[in-house]
């Protein structure tokens, strides 16, 4: 399981596990232990959790889910010292030592709430999601670049006529 197979809704509590896509949407089936499925439509606002990212004081950069989820993991391992019920001033204390440079008129205490929320699920169900995969996705990259690069076909391409 990978953070794209992992989607929030808007309005829901908790995160649910994409079973398949349909013609309309998703078949999701809850994280809770329940194991209860979802059809979801068009007027469901639903977000995998890997194209979540949170907001920085650089308008134009933001930090996927996964670097911030990575490094709560590397820090606190399964105690961030916060949770969902926490006060919102330990929340942006909290997100201020995870990303310093977050966006504090951007991101809300709510959104907080949801961070560490998911965090503490995806530690109990899946906690190798949390561990920093960012190597191995430069690695395979690296692998692949110096190929694309070295191709003649790249050469060919940029010809005109």
């Amino acid at each position: 399981m990978e953070l794209k197979d992992i989607a929030a809704i808007s309005g829901k509590p908790g995160l649910f596990k994409v079973i398949k896509p349909t013609r309309t949407g998703l078949i999701l089936e809850s994280l809770d232990g329940k194991k209860s499925r979802l059809a979801t439509g068009p007027h469901h606002r639903v977000s995998l959790l890997h194209e979540i990212s949170i907001y920085t004081m650089d308008y134009d950069k933001t930090i996927p889910l996964q670097e911030i989820f990575a490094k709560i993991y590397k820090e606190f391992d399964d105690d961030p010292g916060v949770d969902g019920k926490s006060d919102p001033d330990e929340l942006r204390s909290f997100m201020e030592h995870i990303v310093p440079d977050y966006d504090k008129e951007r991101v809300y205490v709510s959104d907080m709430k949801k961070l560490v929320g998911w965090y503490a699920i995806l530690y109990r169900i899946a906690p190798e999601l949390l561990q920093e995969k960012k190597e191995e996705t430069e690695d395979s990259k690296n692998d692949t670049d110096p190929q694309v690069e070295d191709s003649p076909e790249g050469d060919v391409d940029n010809n005109e006529g």
